[in-house]
């Protein structure tokens, strides 16, 4: 539109004529919009609020006398503030250039003065602290301009021939140069071991790889024996096991065949043994009941006959005495123990004829009596040394 003017975003539009700016500026600002400006009445010039650069060359003496070389860069600009507009604009607006050549006059001063005060060993040592004491001085002086600065950097200090910048530098180049050889020493070192370790792991690499390569080798020789030695083994296996199945069959054979033969022999023979064994059973059975009825019968006849003969026997053992020389004790008593003793003898002869047939009794000498209790004493004809029963030695003859 005819008359209507807009700065650009880096720049202040300053319209002159007419009404006066602020603070009693000639001029009014104006920033980051547009405005109407009537032509011919007012005039439009306009600022420039980007970043500038100044450089600063500058031969400087340090508090120790020492000429040092110093280059320096400066980044600035017009401040965004209107105030600093107009002072910019008030100064620079008819030849924007002198920015920078004043604003590396202002700090080349500032420069000499700040390092004169102090020692090559801090200039180099601590940059940033110099750089920020250059900001803090100048500060003040470039508001006044209407100028801020960015930054400030010192891009090289210089003793040019003296050579106390390299002397000061010579200790630690010193260290550094050991510390390099230590570190080189070192890393030689650690190259020699790395390179025996690895010579060792390659020997032992290569040992591992021998032994693996001689338990293969051994490996397949044992494989190869095996497969060899498989047909011999295979066949005598099979034999092994023919020879054991015929001789399990032939134990089997055995034990049907003495199976068969118990079934067909043993068995028989023992179950005829058995029955001759009870047929003799039964017949000594028999034999033994009539046996014992035959001596029932035979004891009850004999006893009858014995009884019967009883009266004889004493007879008999009585005529005996009539020739024997006998003594008799006690008159009538003693006679009747010669008849009482007779009897008893005919009755023990009586009882071992039953026993000797009963066959229960001891067998006895024949015609000799069993001694009884009795008091008599029998003494055949012409015997000497004999007594009676009951006479002391030396007595003769007759007693009543």
């Amino acid at each position: 539109m005819f008359g209507y003017r807009v700065p650009a975003p880096d720049e202040a539009m300053l319209i002159s004529g007419g009404r006066r700016g602020l603070g009693g500026a000639p001029f009014r600002v104006v920033t980051g919009h547009g405005k109407f400006v009537l032509p011919v009445f007012r005039k439009v010039r306009f600022l420039t609020l980007s970043m500038c650069e100044s450089e600063v060359v500058e031969t400087c003496v340090t508090k120790q006398g020492i000429a040092l070389h110093v280059r320096a860069v400066i980044a600035f600009k017009v401040g965004n503030d209107t105030e600093s507009i107009i002072n910019a604009g008030q100064r620079f607006l008819s030849d924007q250039d002198q920015m920078s050549v004043l604003t590396g006059r202002i700090f080349a001063g500032h420069l000499r003065a700040i390092i004169g005060s102090m020692t090559v060993e801090e200039i180099v040592t601590e940059r940033q602290k110099l750089a920020a004491e250059v900001l803090d001085t100048s500060k003040t002086e470039m508001a006044k301009i209407g100028l801020i600065v960015d930054s400030l950097q010192i891009q090289s200090i210089d003793d040019g021939d003296t050579g106390y910048i390299e002397a000061m530098s010579a200790p630690h180049r010193a260290a550094i140069q050991r510390q390099a050889q230590i570190a080189q020493a070192q890393a030689t070192q650690a190259a020699a071991e790395a390179q025996q370790e690895a010579a060792r792991k390659q020997a032992e690499y290569a040992r591992q790889t021998a032994v693996v390569k001689a338990e293969y080798s051994a490996e397949v020789d044992r494989a190869q024996a095996q497969a060899d030695q498989a047909g011999p083994l295979a066949r005598a296996h099979a034999q092994q096991e023919v020879l054991t199945a015929q001789t399990e069959l032939a134990q089997r054979q055995a034990e049907l065949r003495q199976q068969e033969l118990v079934a067909e022999v043993v068995k028989p023979a023992e179950a005829e043994a058995e029955r001759v064994r009870i047929l003799a059973q039964a017949e000594a059975q028999r034999m033994k009941i009539q046996a014992e009825a035959a001596a029932s019968y035979d004891r009850v006849a004999l006893d009858r006959m014995l009884i019967e003969q009883l009266p004889q026997i004493v007879k008999e053992a009585a005529a005996g005495l009539s020739g024997a020389n006998v003594n008799v004790l006690n008159g009538a008593d003693g006679l009747g123990e010669i008849a009482a003793g007779l009897v008893a003898q005919g009755l023990t002869i009586l009882d071992s004829v039953r026993q000797n047939l009963n066959g229960n009794g001891a067998q006895k000498p024949a015609g000799r009596p069993e001694q009884t209790n009795s008091p008599l004493a029998l003494r055949g004809p012409g015997t000497a040394g004999s007594d009676a029963a009951g006479q002391r030695p030396g007595e003769g003859g007759d007693r009543a």
